[in-house]
């Protein structure tokens, strides 16, 4: 039997620097961050709108490297459409942020949920998680009580957003520097990817039961 081709299809538009992953809409656009460019060279959120000539980009928000850090993740989506992410570098901490893009009047309004302390280039690198309760999850690379990275947790309360360290790293046989988000199964529990240590210094599958 004959297998039919694959078709792959290029998406052509004018974003010329590094895009993270990308996530649909249900409206149908697409969704994502880049690591440079933009107005000032420090990375965009960015919405591509399909058209009949093909896909027009659009940025939503563009990042200064200062206070709102600059980006090395995707972005999620809440079940009210507004978009979260996180910078891996920046904030008032200096150790990377989580922020928020809410839809007002045809544009974005663009805020600073949390600020990690830390050292620059240590912060989030993979997207966020959230949960049914609209809590954020996340990683770090090489934040954390031990500078090994972290497992995070982001509770809306009383307007603002709590920070709990759900594990932190300690660069043994649990593993170190988490450069990939964590994912939910039905109970609970949560997984994900270390990308060095372990028992054969590779890196490591974990899991994390509440």
């Amino acid at each position: 039997m004959n297998t039919p081709p694959t078709r792959y299809h290029p998406l052509e538009f004018e974003i010329t620097f590094c895009v993270k992953g990308v996530i649909f809409h249900k409206a149908g656009n697409l969704y994502g961050t880049t690591i440079s460019g933009g107005a000032n060279e420090c990375g965009v959120v960015f919405q591509l709108t399909p058209s009949a000539s093909g896909w027009a980009e659009s940025p939503l928000y563009a990042f200064q490297c200062g206070i709102d850090g600059s980006p090395a993740a995707g972005v999620v989506f809440d079940s009210s459409g507004n978009l979260y992410g996180a910078t891996y570098t920046g904030g008032s901490g200096g150790g990377g942020t989580v922020f928020e893009l809410t839809p007002s009047n045809g544009s974005w309004s663009f805020t600073v949920l949390y600020s990690f302390t830390g050292n620059s280039a240590c912060g989030p690198e993979s997207n966020l998680t959230m949960d049914q309760a609209g809590n954020l999850y996340g990683t770090t690379v090489c934040d954390g009580a031990y500078g090994y990275g972290s497992v995070f947790k982001l509770k809306a309360s009383g307007g603002g957003w709590t920070y709990t360290s759900v594990y932190d790293f300690k660069g043994g046989a649990d593993g170190s520097y988490p450069n990939s988000g964590v994912l939910f199964d039905a109970n609970g529990n949560l997984y994900g990817t270390a990308s060095s240590g372990g028992a054969h210094g590779y890196g490591v599958v974990f899991e994390i039961t509440p």
